[in-house]
Formats: structure tokens, sequence, C-alpha cells
């Protein structure tokens, strides 16, 4: 399961071995018993990688085996949005207190294999980024 988290600020991307069902079923019973609202719907994530980043073509590569298999179909895209950036998007589920606010915790399910790879590739861009930065 990739889970993404949404603050005010940034946003950070897990690769979990707990199956997308149990967590749901552990955060809906925190929210009980805490008392806090919780709302979950369908929805979507998307997140940038540089085109030239190495692993890239080896995810494009996965994506389409993985739609002419027919397993993470519509779960995963790829989009080029310029020269330099490609954007992953996701399928999957919104979780938050249900305001109006950009914060909540995004999760999908797809293949291990590819979640593990999506979430080593953004790692890595992570630390080519924050690199580029100092």
């Amino acid at each position: 399961m990739l889970k993404l988290i949404y603050t005010e600020k940034s946003f950070h991307l897990e690769c979990l071995t707990q199956s997308l069902e149990q967590w749901v079923q552990g955060r809906v019973i925190l929210a009980l018993r805490v008392g806090q609202c919780l709302c979950v719907e369908p929805s979507t994530a998307s997140f940038l990688l540089p085109v030239d980043f190495p692993g890239v073509e080896v995810l494009r590569a996965e994506v389409l085996k993985a739609e002419i298999k027919g397993d993470d179909k519509e779960i995963i895209a790829l989009s080029v949005c310029d020269a330099e950036y490609i954007e992953v998007t996701l399928r999957g589920s919104w979780i938050s207190d249900g305001s109006e606010d950009a914060e909540g915790v995004f999760i999908t399910a797809m293949s291990d294999r590819t979640e593990f790879f999506v979430h080593k590739l953004w790692q890595e861009a992570q630390k080519s980024a924050s690199v580029v930065s100092e």
C-alpha cells in the first residue's frame, strides 16, 4: 500500500506492507475512539518526477505492462508535463477530517512490485531535489 501524507506545507510518500483494508480499519477505530470525524472518498493524487531521472523509463514500461495484463488498471497513469517532468497520477482514497483543508492522507494499493518501485523513485527524486536546492 502507498500512503501519501499531505500537510499544509508538503507531502510525504510511504510504502506500507499492511493491506489497505487493515490500515483503513485501524484508522476508523482510532477516529471512533478519539471522537474525530473521518471522511473517506475516492480521489487521485499526483506528483512529479524528472523525465530524465534514472528509472522513469522502467516505470513507464511497468505501467504499460500492467495495462496490457489488466493489473493495476486505471490505478496509476503517467503523463508528460513538459520537457523536464513527468506526472505520476495515482487513483485511490482521500482520508481527512472532512474539512476543506488540504491536509489528509491519500492511500492506494497496487502490485507490491509497482508500489515498491514508485516509492523508491520518489525517494531518490527527493534526495536529488534536496541536493540541488542546497
